[in-house]
């Protein structure tokens, strides 16, 4: 018998696992670049302003990162599951760094997360309510659960960067021998910003055209030193900067089903799409069980300020204060609570196959075995 060459179509290679062939070798991404591609995923300026939100621990450069943890809460069990499998970034949705830190020491839990993370060279991202405000966010994983619907946001998000500085826009016209006086007096007013001139005439005569963009206090001590010589002044206009509405972005989700469905089966499709046995349920005055719903509004984790006066059938989200509950149900409007993180975690999975699609799979991305609600139902 002949040698069974390489070449040969007989040829046998040597017997590997079917997954080693089918995976590509992964590329490590440098901790900067994985955090500008997080970034352009759901921008931090969707965020709100109390947030805390972005890269909160970042170990020494240059760091590559091989395996991008998921978590939605960073507990130090949780830390300890992102050590063992190696993980160089923990992607936690709750930021666990959010009031300021005096020291960091061994001292509490907060502290010793960032201690741990530093010794192990672990980054933290925290995302949080840029991911409820995305189209691709939580509210949109959460509205799921009621079946067919279309969603609007309960508040719209505007673009960040539009306009550039002020909430309002002055402009009026002077002659050129008053201008340099009027200018100087203009700069020393704090919260003025694009001041601008350009030509004008105005009745016939040659003049200059003065533009600026400011916030509502020094518009008011603007518009008082025009008031001062209005006859110097002329063609003066004030236009109020309205920022454009993001098309399907901002807080919560105001959901009209495709056809009305009873609350007691909007109940057991919450429990099954967030894998609950057990939710809370506040049903509205005058309403049962049985009665349709044809809107809901919603909002992840703690909705009550969101929520909060708008008309609906029912309010879905993870906690609310008694007294808003007691408000929601004197209103006709049924409330389901399902506890805090259980209406975000669920989130998680969907989240790491969009990411791995977004990061073209240069990293391995897991999500914690270990996070969970801290309350259980007993």
């Amino acid at each position: 018998m002949l040698p069974l060459l390489p070449g040969s179509p007989l040829f046998l290679r040597p017997l590997l696992p079917a997954r080693a062939w089918a995976l590509p070798a992964r590329a490590l991404m440098d901790l900067r670049e994985l955090v500008s591609a997080l970034n352009d995923f759901a921008s931090p300026s969707l965020a709100e302003s109390w947030d805390n939100v972005g890269l909160l621990v970042e170990p020494s450069p240059p760091h590559a990162v091989n395996t991008l943890f998921l978590t939605n809460d960073l507990t130090e069990e949780v830390m300890e599951e992102a050590v063992q499998k190696k993980a160089e970034l923990i992607l936690s949705y709750h930021p666990p760094i959010f009031a300021p830190l005096k020291r960091v020491t061994w001292g509490t839990w907060k502290e010793r997360l960032v201690v741990r993370a530093l010794e192990r060279r672990i980054g933290i991202y925290s995302p949080h309510t840029a991911y409820d405000a995305a189209p691709h966010g939580v509210n949109n994983w959460l509205a799921k659960a009621l079946g067919a619907c279309t969603s609007i946001p309960l508040h719209p998000s505007t673009a960040p960067s539009y306009p550039a500085e002020g909430t309002h826009r002055l402009e009026f016209c002077t002659g050129t021998e008053h201008l340099d006086a009027v200018l100087s007096k203009i700069k020393d007013i704090q919260e003025v910003s694009c001041l601008t001139t350009f030509p004008a005439r105005v009745e016939g005569e040659e003049q200059t055209r003065v533009s600026l963009n400011c916030s509502q206090k020094a518009l008011l001590e603007v518009v008082a030193l025009l008031s001062q010589n209005s006859l110097l002044y002329h063609k003066t206009e004030i236009l109020l900067l309205q920022k454009p509405l993001l098309p399907h972005t901002g807080m919560g989700r105001l959901c009209t089903l495709s056809e009305p469905v009873p609350l007691s089966d909007i109940v057991e499709r919450i429990k099954q799409h967030l894998r609950l046995p057990h939710v809370r349920i506040a049903v509205g005055r005058g309403r049962t069980p049985e009665s349709p719903v044809k809107t809901a509004a919603l909002c992840a984790g703690s909705g009550s300020s969101v929520l909060k006066g708008t008309k609906a059938d029912l309010y879905l989200t993870g906690e609310m204060s008694h007294h808003d509950v007691l408000d929601a149900v004197a209103n006709g409007i049924s409330v389901i609570l399902c506890e805090h993180s259980n209406t975000e975690r669920g989130f998680l999975s969907e989240l790491r196959d969009t990411l791995g699609i977004h990061l073209q799979n240069k990293v391995n991305i897991i999500v914690s075995e270990t996070d969970r609600d801290p309350l259980q139902v007993v």
